[in-house]
């Protein structure tokens, strides 16, 4: 099919913290060279921000270099941390308040603030674009174009208007080619664009495998005298504890009088039965949680696989013709909690190492072995490797061992004893056979503080246009109800936290695998966690999935 072309400089796809802040840079460049670098950013939200979930505490120390007056400018940084509390939960009643001195540095919020991330990313639009660049949301890159040698040309969007049984509709629109020097891809954690390259040019080699939480979160109106403006809670424990799992929680305090809670569950436990989100609902019960939510109203919903692997699962982030950066590359600092402001920092040396190639040489398709040097001497790689070792540990040890563990290593060492701890595992890998492991049985919602699936992907916004192709597809489509139904009695029912799988029976009592496509809220857990592998997560037609306000 021929197909209209674009041509840029540089592509990014993606409009998270890492491809806006790189677009920023590129443009912040062009402008103090003099030398134009045409940047064009695809989103396949429906607006900036659409798509984006985090806590959010944030560190500014990026957004400080990128533009140190961004007070001035009026980026939505509004809460500053006031204190932090931690919690060890020993049962569905009890806590122990851990004391400052007895908490992982790294955990010690000081100088942060507490936001929405969408409303950040939304600002950093607006700075790209006011600088020159040019996004386009409701462009959903589908795949990558190759020039013949191999090297990266761009990307393709996804056809609009394809019906069900792969039919155009009268509203069908052919997808763009977007032709570029270099292509950075930012799709975040999980993206399918970097899936592929990743396996396509070995990206992974002699590295751990990436590892994963899934991150729940709600936003809630709460009582005005409950509020403690920039209050700072996390907690470890009961109820993952209880079931075998690791994890942890937090509840942030931001402006008018709304709070920010949500459970990351680790992808690496075992149990089939175990539902994250159910997890979850079990939390917000907890007394010292329950407390600020009584009398309170839920706002919002989502829900987004995070990668955590750190230092010892950071593929190689060049090939030919392009770069990985972000979370799409895993940068996140999980002893942190925080991949903001790495994710932003990754994209603002990406820039400076695509604007001097283009400025140099006119050339395209190279390698950009430089963005290796210049990120292994960069303030990201430090934290990295300092905090290398607090992820495996936990994954090793536990929540609280492993947090003991992180103690030594980071408080009194510094991150700098002399092994790394590895974790060769990948969460898939994990889960035991369900003949094996103790069935779970949740409670159900009392509507008040704990809800359905169903109910909160309401919440989410989350829509995608019903008759178009599932962008959630199976290698074997027999295999869910062949070996997952009875080795793992289909897991993806459980840990999808959208509802998004079920298992029916049809007239005749036969089990069917239902995927209701539509409740999606692009999280990727499915294609993260599934035993077989047999889930790939595509790309839907642009503007579908959730649309997060002030998450």
């Amino acid at each position: 099919m021929e197909r209209e072309s674009m041509e840029f400089d540089v592509l990014i796809v993606g409009a998270g913290p890492a491809g806006l802040a790189a677009a920023c840079k590129i443009r912040q460049l062009s402008e103090s060279t003099g030398k134009d670098i045409s940047v064009c950013v695809v989103e396949k939200g429906s607006e900036v921000g659409a798509h984006i979930l985090s806590g959010a505490v944030f560190e500014p120390t990026a957004l400080n270099e990128l533009f140190p007056d961004w007070k001035e400018k009026g980026a939505p940084l509004n809460t500053p941390v006031t204190g932090d509390d931690i919690y060890y939960m020993t049962s569905a009643e009890k806590a122990i308040k851990v004391p400052g001195f007895a908490v992982p540095k790294t955990m010690h919020n000081e100088g942060n603030y507490i936001i929405s991330l969408g409303n950040l990313c939304r600002w950093l639009a607006e700075q790209a674009e006011g600088m020159g660049a040019e996004i386009y949301p409701g462009f959903a890159a589908a795949d990558v174009l190759f020039h013949e040698d191999g090297s990266v040309k761009g990307v393709v969007t996804g056809d609009m208007g394809i019906a069900e049984d792969g039919s155009q509709k009268d509203s069908y629109m052919p997808g763009m080619e977007l032709h570029a020097k270099y292509t950075l891809f930012a799709e975040g954690c999980r993206g399918h664009l970097g899936k592929r390259l990743m396996e396509k040019f070995d990206l992974n080699a002699g590295k751990d495998p990436q590892h994963y939480g899934i991150g729940i979160k709600e936003l809630w109106k709460i009582d005005p005298a409950k509020h403690e403006e920039g209050k700072v809670m996390h907690a470890a424990g009961w109820p993952l504890a209880e079931n075998g799992a690791a994890g942890g929680s937090f509840l942030y305090h931001i402006e008018d009088n709304q709070v920010s809670i949500g459970l990351i569950t680790d992808l690496c436990y075992d149990n089939p039965y175990l539902s994250p989100f159910e997890e979850f609902q079990r939390f917000k019960k907890h007394p010292t949680v329950m407390q600020y939510l009584e009398g309170g109203e839920r706002i919002s919903y989502g829900a987004r696989a995070i990668a955590k692997g750190g230092l010892q699962s950071l593929p190689k982030m060049t090939f030919p013709g392009g770069l990985l950066i972000g979370c799409d590359a895993g940068t996140l600092n999980f002893a942190k909690i925080k991949g903001s402001h790495t994710a932003m920092k990754s994209g603002m040396i990406a820039a400076e190492v695509v604007h001097k190639a283009i400025t140099e040489n006119e050339a395209t398709g190279a390698e950009l072995s430089e963005y290796t040097t210049a990120f292994e001497n960069s303030s990201v790689y430090k934290e990295l490797y300092e905090q290398r070792n607090f992820g495996p540990a936990q994954h090793k040890w536990g929540n609280f061992f492993g947090s003991a563990y992180a103690f030594v290593d980071l408080n009194i060492f510094g991150g700098k004893l002399p092994w790394t701890l590895g974790d060769s595992h990948p969460d898939h890998a994990e889960m035991k056979l369900a003949a094996e492991s103790k069935k779970i049985t949740y409670p159900k919602p009392d509507n008040k503080i704990t809800f359905d699936r169903l109910t909160s992907v309401f919440l989410s916004n989350t829509n995608h246009e019903e008759d178009q192709p599932c962008h959630l597809t199976l290698k074997d489509p027999e295999l869910p109800i062949r070996d997952n139904l009875p080795k793992y009695a289909e897991p993806a029912q459980r840990y999808c936290p959208a509802g998004v799988y079920e298992v029916v029976e049809d007239a005749e009592g036969t089990p069917k695998f239902q995927i209701n496509g539509q409740n999606c809220v692009h999280c990727k857990t499915c294609d993260i966690k599934d035993p077989a592998q047999n889930i790939v997560w595509v790309t839907p037609e642009g503007l579908g999935g959730p649309n997060y306000p002030n998450m």
